[in-house]
């Protein structure tokens, strides 16, 4: 079982649009509504993976309610932690032929207190989970070492502990060395007070110092997402660099988590390096290829993953 945690979850309303123009009127061709935050999108991937995700998050009021309500019609196993702040909405505009656009909104405040209580339900969980994943955004009000006591506390249950978030709580997150971290370019960038590289073609080198240098924190596996170049993972057998084929994108958006989706069911697998890889950029052009966070075609993972290419870096 793969612990999947979303401090920070939101009920997720995509709307299918001819195309945006700003200032304008637009009427939508389809609505989908679902459970979403990163870690709930990074469950609902692996379980079209095969895996056996448990995702837990911060629930509250009539908004988290329903939430519950739609990942259960999706048979997402799942423990809510209940608070008195109303669980957030965000709004995706999905056009066509052009990627989608995101509004999140801020979240809920809570208390140190529901902070305190998440944290005993997480390690209660663990105890009995292969690797957690703590994902996405944290909500307004958590204590600002949160994160580190977080993954401190659920590494004493012998867990490995992966984190896909960003800013201030990837920071603090990374004092208290999780087993693995996955980042794109500016997150990287920013951890090691640096630029992005402004030209994608400098990239891949920069991603290669980069992911030594983030090892070096005493994080054990490293992983620098490139967009539509793929991503270098780097662990204590060697770096290697993989690459998506070509494909048409429809919507970036969960792109990111079906990825860290596809490296988690991988690593419970016992793939090494080059095939975490190799499933990981599949799953992540998967579900590029789709409408959804986190949903993608198993038939297109398969058939993807036969055409990423994985190189040695040395």
């Amino acid at each position: 079982m793969i612990l999947t945690l979303t401090p920070n979850p939101a009920l997720d309303r995509t709307l299918m649009i001819p195309a945006l123009r700003p200032g304008e009127v637009h009427r939508a061709t389809q609505t989908l509504v679902t459970a979403g935050g990163k870690g709930l999108n990074v469950a609902r991937a692996l379980k079209t993976l095969g895996g056996s995700p448990l995702a837990m998050g911060l629930l509250g009021g009539y908004h988290g309610r329903l939430l519950a309500d739609y990942a259960a019609a999706e048979a997402m196993e799942a423990v809510w932690t209940w608070t008195a702040a109303e669980t957030r909405t965000c709004v995706i505009l999905a056009p066509e032929n052009q990627d989608a656009t995101v509004i999140n909104e801020p979240g809920p405040i809570i208390s140190a207190d529901v902070w305190a209580q998440w944290t005993t339900d997480v390690v209660r969980m663990a105890d009995q989970a292969q690797a957690v994943c703590l994902c996405g955004s944290l909500p307004p009000g958590c204590p600002d070492e949160a994160p580190a006591d977080l993954i401190t506390a659920v590494k004493r249950t012998g867990c490995q502990v992966w984190v896909d978030t960003s800013g201030p709580p990837l920071q603090t997150a990374m004092r208290a060395r999780p087993d693995g971290v996955k980042v794109n370019v500016f997150e990287a960038a920013e951890l090691l007070g640096q630029s992005a590289p402004p030209l994608a073609a400098e990239r891949v080198t920069w991603a290669h110092t980069a992911v030594l240098r983030l090892r070096q924190m005493g994080v054990r596996t490293v992983v620098l997402t490139l967009g539509d170049q793929g991503a270098v993972l780097a662990n204590d057998d060697g770096i290697w660099w993989g690459q998506p084929p070509p494909i048409r994108v429809v919507s970036s958006v969960g792109s990111g988590d079906a990825f860290l989706a596809g490296l988690l069911q991988a690593l419970a697998g016992a793939e090494s390096g080059p095939g975490m890889l190799r499933q990981a950029v599949a799953a992540g052009s998967a579900n590029a290829m789709s409408v959804g966070g986190g949903t993608l075609s198993l038939a297109h993972v398969l058939q993807l993953s036969e055409k990423v290419t994985v190189a040695v870096l040395a």
